[in-house]
Formats: C-alpha cells, sequence, structure tokens
C-alpha cells in the first residue's frame, strides 16, 4: 500500500494501482473577520430597507408603539393600541369595502406573504421540479410582491435564467396544492417575470339574475354577466364573431339569451336586426316573435337566411368600398346579428350533402368579410372538434363553458389555453353551480378570462316579447 502523501506531492504521484489513496486538499482562502462582519451587516440592513420599502405601514406602526412605550411607559402605549384597534375596527363596520381596498387586503397579503408563501417557498419550488438543489445550494425563483384581492392572491415571480412560461403552467397543479389553493394560474406580466393566482374563492358561485334591460341603445359591448374580478362582462359583438362552446346544460342558452336582451332597444330603435337560426327548435324558438321573418328553424330555411345575410353583406361591401372601412350601425344599414343555436347541426350532421357544403360556404364567407361592413355571427355549438367545425378559427372571439374532455379546452380557445389555467372541464355539471361559467378567450387578450353570464329565466323571455316583439327584428 502506498502512504498518503500530502497535497502537495499529488502531483509528481504516477500510479497504475488502483487502490492508490490521493488527498488533495483544497485551496483555502483566510477572509478577515471584519470582511465578513461588513459582509453580514450590509446584508441586514439591506433587508431592513426592503422590508420598510415594502411594507412601510406594517413597520411604522410597532416602531411607533415601542417609541411611545420607550417614552411614556407602557400604560400609554396600551392605550394607544387599543385605540388605534377601535378606530379600525369602527371603520371596518361603517365602510367595509374601503376598509378592504386600503387596509384588510393589506394586511391579508403581508401575512400570507410571511406564513404561506415565504414560509413554504423553498420546499415547493424544489418538490415541483421549479427550482434546483445543486452542490448544496438551492437555487429558486425569486418570490415578489403578494396582492390580495376580495378573492384572490396574486404572486408577482422572478423565473429562474433559461425558465420557461410553460415550466411553470405544467405544475399549476403541483404549486395549488402546495400552497393550499383549489386551483392555480399562470400569466407572463414581462419578460421574466410572472402572477401567479391563487383563488381563495369563487365569486361566481352563486347564478346571477337577468340583468335590467339598457334604457339607452347600444350595440356594444355589451353587459351580460359578471367576471371572476367582480367587474362587469361586457362582451364585444358588434365588429367581431363569437363562437361559444360547451357540452349539454352548460349555459350557452345564457350567453345567447343575455346578449339578445341587452341589444332590445338598438332593435327597436332600427339600429340592430337580429337574425336566428334555431335548429333544434328549442332555445331560440321560445322568443321567435323578436325575430320576426328573420327565423329559420329547418335546414332549408336556415340555408336560406344565411345567403340572405350573405348577400346583405356584399351589397353593403360594394356601397361602402372605397369610401369606408368600418361600419357604425344607422337606420339604413343597421347591425345584422346572425344567432345560430347549433351550429354543428347545420355543419356537420346534416345529412344532405349538398345543403350542408352551401351552409358552410355561407358562414364561412360572414366569418371572413362580414364584420368590416356590420354583419356578425354568434355561433353555439357542443361538439368543437376539427371535423364538426371546421370554420372555428374564423371566429376571433370564443368562450368555453363546460367542456367534458382537456383537449377539447385548447380545441376552442387555442393552443396552451388550458395551461394558462382555462379549465373548463372542471367546471362543475351542477347547474347551480357551473351553468353559465366559463372562460373568455378575446382578440385583443390572448389570456383566458374567468366569467359567468346572467341567467335569463322563461319569464324574462316572455317578457322581453311582450316588450319587444312588436319592434324585434325589422328590416
Amino acid at each position: 500500500m502506498f502512504k498518503r502523501l500530502p497535497g502537495d506531492e499529488a502531483r509528481n504521484l504516477v500510479s497504475t494501482t488502483p487502490d492508490t489513496a490521493v488527498v488533495f486538499r483544497p485551496a483555502v482562502v483566510k477572509t478577515p473577520a471584519i470582511i465578513t462582519i461588513v459582509i453580514l451587516i450590509g446584508r441586514m440592513v439591506a433587508r431592513l430597507v426592503r422590508t420598510i420599502w415594502r411594507h412601510p405601514i406594517a413597520t411604522v406602526i410597532p416602531v411607533a408603539i415601542g417609541a411611545v412605550w420607550y417614552f411614556y411607559g407602557w400604560p400609554m402605549a396600551a392605550s394607544l393600541s387599543g385605540t388605534v384597534v377601535l378606530a379600525l375596527a369602527s371603520w371596518a363596520f361603517i365602510d367595509r369595502p374601503s376598509f378592504a381596498r386600503l387596509v384588510g387586503h393589506r394586511l391579508l397579503a403581508w401575512w400570507r406573504l410571511f406564513w404561506i408563501y415565504r414560509r413554504h417557498w423553498q420546499p415547493v419550488m424544489i418538490v415541483s421540479g421549479l427550482g434546483r438543489h445543486i452542490r448544496g445550494r438551492d437555487y429558486l425563483p425569486r418570490l415578489g410582491k403578494v396582492t390580495c384581492t376580495s378573492w384572490a392572491d396574486l404572486v408577482t415571480v422572478r423565473m429562474l435564467k433559461g425558465q420557461a412560461v410553460k415550466d411553470w403552467a405544467d405544475r399549476t397543479d403541483h404549486l395549488a396544492q402546495g400552497f393550499g389553493a383549489k386551483s392555480c394560474r399562470v400569466a407572463l406580466s414581462r419578460a421574466g417575470r410572472l402572477t401567479v393566482t391563487f383563488p381563495r374563492s369563487d365569486p361566481l358561485a352563486s347564478p346571477l339574475p337577468a340583468l335590467a334591460i339598457p334604457e339607452k341603445p347600444t350595440v356594444g359591448p355589451v353587459e351580460i354577466g359578471k367576471g371572476e374580478d367582480g367587474r362587469p362582462w361586457r362582451l364585444k359583438v358588434h365588429g367581431t364573431h363569437v363562437l361559444v362552446a360547451g357540452a349539454t346544460g352548460a349555459g350557452k342558452g345564457s350567453i345567447i339569451w343575455s346578449v339578445i336582451r341587452s341589444l332590445l332597444p338598438a332593435a327597436r330603435a332600427h339600429l340592430v336586426e337580429l337574425w336566428a337560426l334555431d335548429p333544434k327548435l328549442m332555445e331560440l324558438s321560445y322568443g321567435r316573435d323578436l325575430f320576426g321573418d328573420r327565423y329559420a328553424a329547418t335546414p332549408e330555411e336556415c340555408a336560406d337566411l344565411l345567403d340572405e345575410a350573405v348577400c346583405v353583406m356584399q351589397k353593403r361591401a360594394a356601397r361602402f368600398a372605397g369610401l369606408q372601412r368600418s361600419h357604425t350601425p344607422t337606420v339604413d344599414d343597421p347591425f345584422v346579428l346572425v344567432v345560430v343555436d347549433e351550429v354543428a347541426f347545420l355543419t356537420a350532421y346534416q345529412s344532405d350533402r349538398q345543403l350542408r357544403q352551401r351552409i358552410s360556404a355561407a358562414l364561412a364567407t360572414l366569418t371572413t368579410q362580414g364584420r368590416a361592413v356590420g354583419v356578425g355571427v354568434l355561433a353555439a355549438l357542443q361538439d368543437p372538434r376539427k371535423e364538426v367545425m371546421n370554420i372555428r378559427n374564423l371566429f376571433p372571439d370564443k368562450i368555453a363553458l363546460r367542456l367534458d374532455e382537456s383537449e377539447q379546452v385548447d380545441m376552442v380557445l387555442g393552443d396552451g389555453a388550458r395551461d394558462r389555467g382555462a379549465l373548463a372541464d372542471h367546471i362543475s355539471p351542477v347547474p347551480e353551480i357551473g351553468a353559465g361559467v366559463g372562460y373568455v378567450r378575446l382578440e385583443a387578450n390572448p389570456e383566458p378570462l374567468r366569467v359567468r353570464a346572467t341567467y335569463v329565466s322563461d319569464h324574462d323571455i316572455r317578457a322581453m316579447v311582450d316588450a319587444y316583439a312588436p319592434h324585434g327584428g325589422a328590416a
């Protein structure tokens, strides 16, 4: 056996024996203690400044109480603390929304930052594969600001160099379970930074009653429901085409009737014409008097009505050529909205091949050329597969209600929509909970938005017919 040699002599050793014990001494640089102390103090000061900068109110309050205790004694500090607590409680009781916006949500964000996210950040990142532990050192994405709203936590994250948004989108389930949330959504805020949304509650769990009919005529965007952030959901129908996809009972009728309800004053003012195709004879037939002679049920009638819409579009295009590039609704040239309840029945399930091709060609013509001259299409279907609806990409705005399969989400909203949080296949099949709930992907905003449409009951439709049937669908 060879004798252990010092590290300085190892370079002179030449041996072919496998069990030779060679010892290498690592290079050790002795740092003066003063430098180490300065570095530690610098880090402490930097963290203190960062804490004060991020949480000024939470920092000033204990400092103020401590100063009062030091100069005036603990009874004065206790009295001051009680006065502050009583004032905050009174504020919360008198004006809860403003208290929550200015104080409550900030305190909640501070608490959840330290107790939920910062405390579990390292293990969740390592276990989920978003962080790395290499040679005893953790390489973790940087946790940023936490903002609390009435229903969710918005967490800002700086990704590691070399990471992509898809790396986070593929691990939304890990993140949700790791931080105790039911779901998680990821959105790119700017280069290298993400906004991760963790819902704490569901503001869309309860059905929404039908909204009041607008007093003034409008062609949109029309208010038809509420968004997850609590703001009104306004859907653009003029100057675009909208595709609504959802399984049976998902609430497609809620969107259709909410749009019609919002456009009734404009229809009475002859600024809008509502054309209805109802091959199922179930949904739109309940208020067919609103459409006048612009209502079709049989495949032959639907084809004729679509051809008539194409003629209107082509005549307008000929008159507008060289004069205007966008449409403004007028009495002479109203906005024409073609509503199709179950478009797949006409484009895929129709047994007459020639009739099917005729309908598909008319729909393709309308969706490619109609919106510039004031002809829009609002189509609903159950099966979003390409062989069922081969022109779905011609609809700029898409809505995905409850779907049966996860793959269908990307079929409707586009590739990667489900990875970014559009979990349309997880919407509850219970009508009271999930009917009318869906995700919207607009042409101007590729990020899916969770919304819920109002429920227009049979009584509401009858009231609409009684009040607007003599004036609806004029042409």
